[in-house]
């Protein structure tokens, strides 16, 4: 249990990144937005671990930054200011059912049915927050979510396939400092120069790339070594409950009942869903089967043990043919020396 509560450090700092996006940082640059999030914290994190990628993990390091933070980060951005930041969190909730599935083609690891119950149960409530909530929801913001939540869960589970021989510290900061600068020419290209900062900008860079990335991704991929694709995947549904909750208490925005109960149903799927739930109701139904087996004795079960044919006694039967006239005199002979 304590490796799921690690992992939860990452979406619950992830759900904050919405409000943070839209509210302190600029608008119109998600292609430097990204490279400023990311090469930041891989740069921090390469000067603690002090090592450069060796052999395959020079392209490894290329294709997951690519796919979990470089275009990832630059897609959430997008989705962040097109979208109310309680359903931009929530369309990234439904990564559960992506990552278990990609885990089993690649790593093959079967999902287990209460996994998929709680993916199941926490889909029903991205549902209901989703489609339910306030605000002006555009496709475009609602496409850039589900390619930024398709992409990292490819990427986070050939990170977990990748891991062998290198520890999480170094293979996260070249995945950062990879997707950074991967980033780098498109911004250049598209955005021109680098965008001018002011000092909310400064501490919402700094909060969004220490902590809701350098942090939030040393605690994911933490888990991902640890616990089974889908089950961290799982505890990836407490990203909606945070960017929800920091959108009503600070920005303002307005849950209906429905939106409620989705909440609360996303946190029953991610609770279901821990493999400690699993073990502990299998633990209670071996107590329950072994309440209701009855001893019984020994010589009780042999005495219900059926009997053999050369174990009878021998059943005496009057004679059924001609016998010697010796024999048939005998009892009356008995009977008279008796009297």
């Amino acid at each position: 249990m304590r490796w799921s509560l690690l992992t939860a450090v990452a979406p619950l700092t992830w759900g904050t990144t919405y409000y943070v996006t839209k509210h302190a940082l600029p608008a119109d640059f998600p292609l430097w937005g990204s490279v400023l999030r990311a090469l930041p914290a891989g740069l921090v994190l390469l000067l603690v671990v002090r090592r450069l990628p060796r052999g395959a993990w020079w392209w490894r390091s290329l294709v997951l930054g690519t796919l979990s933070m470089g275009a990832f980060f630059a897609l959430v951005y997008v989705a962040a200011q097109l979208l109310p930041s309680s359903v931009a969190s929530t369309v990234m909730a439904t990564s559960p059912v992506v990552m278990m599935l990609v885990a089993w083609a690649l790593l093959a690891q079967r999902p287990r049915v209460l996994a998929l119950a709680g993916a199941g149960l926490g889909v029903a409530g991205v549902a209901a927050m989703l489609l339910t909530g306030g605000g002006d929801v555009r496709v475009v913001g609602v496409v850039a979510s589900v390619a930024a939540m398709l992409m990292s869960s490819v990427g986070f589970v050939l990170a977990t396939r990748w891991a062998d021989g290198v520890d999480v510290v170094s293979s996260t900061a070249w995945q950062l400092v990879a997707g950074g600068l991967v980033l780098v020419p498109f911004a250049v290209a598209v955005e021109g120069a680098p965008p001018a900062l002011d000092a909310r900008a400064v501490l919402g860079f700094a909060y969004v790339s220490l902590v809701a990335t350098a942090v939030a991704y040393l605690a994911w991929f933490t888990g991902l070594r640890r616990l089974p694709a889908g089950t961290v995947g799982l505890v990836g549904l407490l990203n909606p409950v945070a960017g929800v909750l920091l959108g009503v208490l600070l920005a303002g925005e307005t849950l209906t009942p429905l939106q409620v109960a989705g909440v609360a149903v996303v946190l029953l799927g991610v609770v279901l869903g821990q493999p400690v739930v699993e073990r502990a109701l299998r633990a209670r139904r071996d107590r329950r089967t072994e309440t209701c087996t009855v001893d019984v004795p020994a010589d009780a079960h042999a005495a219900r043990r059926p009997v053999t044919a050369s174990a009878r006694p021998p059943v005496a039967t009057a004679p059924t043919g001609p016998t010697r006239p010796g024999a048939a005199r005998r009892p009356h002979v008995a009977s008279q020396s008796r009297r």
